[in-house]
């Protein structure tokens, strides 16, 4: 027993180690980019990806959350933005695919949301975040069934469809259960990086959009505050599109 308990305290030690090494790594940028080489160049190419949905299953199963984006200034200023918008035009109804850990969700402004996500792990934690708050409700993608809204929303989504059979389905869906709106918060770009993490693959959506949903149109394009330069808790790569229904 005293073995199994020494090894067990070992193992925290070794694991608060890595957990602070990552931290110092992360405060110095020259360390950060050699992290990076070292991930992408000798580590990712023999790691197998999961796919889309079993990658955000797993995520918040091992205590992950939705990212940085959903954090700090760059939640902020998601906010502002979103909820800017749903007071300008009088937004009633508002559904999220993706509404991830919720973090993001404590900044809003909504008279009514239903938020859907992939992960029973991040749906059972918004509705721990929100019991008391019957404005917001949460479903499970599998448990769609049909509900419109006057504004749908996908926040830091996109491109992390890796998929292209899960993007389309995905894009029918933003667009099929909206009545008004749809605000996109994500890269429009089929540019990728060559250090980018093999949960992100970005796409040119408003190329798919002139294509598959031409009765609506981009009314608004607001590039991001903070602009992506290497790091993803100060910028991001994302900027709003919004679109309305002709």
């Amino acid at each position: 027993m005293n073995d199994i308990r020494k090894t067990g305290e070992s193992l925290v030690r070794l694991l608060k180690g890595i957990n602070s090494m990552k931290d110092f790594i992360k405060k110095i940028p020259i360390l950060r980019s050699i992290a990076k080489v070292v991930y992408f160049a000798f580590v990712m190419p023999f790691r197998s990806f999961p796919g889309s949905e079993d990658y955000w299953k797993k995520r918040y199963q091992s205590g992950g959350n939705s990212g940085a984006g959903s954090y700090g200034k760059l939640a902020k200023f998601k906010a502002q933005v979103l909820n800017g918008f749903v007071r300008e035009k009088q937004i009633s109804t508002i559904i999220e695919y993706g509404c991830g850990d919720g973090n993001q969700l404590r900044l809003s402004e909504y008279p009514s949301y239903l938020g859907f996500d992939v992960s029973p792990e991040a749906i059972l934690q918004c509705e721990s975040i929100f019991s008391d708050d019957e404005t917001k409700t949460f479903k499970l993608m599998d448990e769609f069934s049909n509900e419109t809204a006057q504004l749908t929303l996908s926040l830091d989504v996109i491109y992390h469809l890796i998929e292209d059979n899960v993007f389309h389905a995905y894009m029918e869906r933003l667009f099929g259960s909206s009545t008004r709106f749809v605000i996109i918060y994500s890269s429009n770009t089929q540019k990728q990086s060559r250090f980018q993490a093999a949960h992100v693959r970005h796409r040119k959506f408003s190329k798919w959009i002139e294509e598959n949903k031409p009765e609506w149109n981009l009314t608004r394009h607001i590039p991001n505050r903070y602009s992506y330069i290497g790091n993803d808790e100060k910028g991001s790569f994302a900027d709003f599109y919004i679109y309305e229904k002709a």
